[in-house]
C-alpha cells in the first residue's frame, strides 16, 4: 500500500517544516532560485498552451509540472513553507525567528529565480530584442496578464487590493495543499497525481500566486506592459504575499494540524 494516512501526513509536514527552518542561507537561496525558475518554466509553458489552443483549461492541466519538479527535488517554495513551518513552531520544534528567517531568504531566492528566468525567456522570444514583442502572441498574453494583475487592481483602489489579497488566500489554500498532499503517497507516481489536483485547480481558477507573479509581472514589464515597480509591489506583490501566507498557514497547515495533533 502506498497511501499514507492524514495523521502520518501531518507528522511528515512537521518534520519538513523543522528541516526547512534550519536550512542555511546558501541552501535557501539556491533552492529558492531553482524553484522560482521552475515555476517560470511552468507558467511560460501554460501561457504558450493557452495561446495555441485558446482554452485556459489546457494551461491549467500542464502548469503543475512546475510544482512536481520542485517538490520531488526538495526545493524551496515560499508558498509551501507558509504551511509547514508555522505548525513546526506551534509544535515546539523550531522558533518563530527561524520561520521569518526562512520566509525572507526563500522569497528572495524565489524572486531571483523568477526574474532571472523572465529575463532569459524575454531574450529568447524577442531574439535578443530583434523581434518586436507586439507581434508575438505569447508576449501579448503575458503583457495582458501582468497588467490584469496590477493596474487593473489599481483602477479599483482598495477593492482591487482586497481582491488581490483574497485571491491569493484562495490560491495558496490549494498550492500549499499541493505541496503537502505529496506526503499522502510513498510512490513517485502517487505523489505526482496527488500534487496535480489542487495545483491544476488553482491555476484554472486564476487565483494569485506570489511566485508565479515573480515571473509574469517582470516578463510583462520587459515586454512593454505599462507597469511601474511601485505598482507591481503595491497592487500585487505585497497583498498577494500576505494572502498567500494566510491561506497556506491557516487553511492548509493549521487546519490539518489541529484536526490531527490536537484532537480529543
Amino acid at each position: 500500500m502506498t497511501y499514507v494516512k492524514l495523521t502520518e501526513v501531518v507528522e511528515c509536514m512537521l518534520d519538513a517544516g523543522t528541516k526547512k527552518a534550519n536550512l542555511s542561507i546558501k541552501d535557501m537561496l539556491i533552492r529558492g532560485a531553482l524553484a522560482g525558475a521552475f515555476l517560470g518554466y511552468a507558467t511560460s509553458l501554460a501561457v504558450l498552451v493557452i495561446v495555441q489552443t485558446g482554452l485556459g483549461i489546457w494551461g491549467a492541466i500542464v502548469f503543475p509540472v512546475g510544482l512536481v519538479m520542485i517538490v520531488l527535488l526538495g526545493l524551496e517554495l515560499a508558498t509551501g513553507n507558509f504551511a509547514v513551518i508555522p505548525i513546526a513552531v506551534k509544535d515546539g520544534r523550531t522558533r518563530i525567528g527561524r520561520l521569518f528567517h526562512n520566509w525572507f531568504w526563500v522569497l528572495i531566492g524565489n524572486l531571483i529565480g523568477g526574474v532571472g528566468y523572465a529575463l532569459l525567456f524575454v531574450l529568447v522570444i524577442t531574439k535578443l530584442g530583434y523581434v518586436d514583442p507586439i507581434n508575438l502572441d505569447q508576449a501579448i498574453k503575458l503583457v495582458a496578464l501582468a497588467e490584469q494583475k496590477t493596474i487593473a487592481y489599481a483602477a479599483i483602489g482598495f477593492g482591487g487590493m482586497a481582491t488581490a489579497f483574497i485571491s491569493a488566500m484562495l490560491c495558496n489554500w490549494m498550492v500549499a495543499l499541493g505541496s503537502v498532499i505529496a506526503f499522502t503517497s510513498t510512490s513517485t507516481g502517487g505523489k505526482i497525481a496527488a500534487m496535480w489536483l489542487p495545483t491544476m485547480t488553482f491555476f484554472a481558477l486564476g487565483y494569485e500566486h506570489a511566485i508565479v507573479n515573480m515571473f509574469v509581472i517582470p516578463a510583462g514589464m520587459m515586454l512593454g506592459a505599462n507597469i511601474t515597480f511601485l505598482e507591481w509591489w503595491t497592487w500585487n506583490g505585497i497583498p498577494v504575499i500576505l494572502g498567500n501566507i494566510l491561506g497556506g498557514m491557516v487553511f492548509t497547515g493549521l487546519a490539518l494540524y489541529i484536526t490531527t495533533r490536537e484532537q480529543g
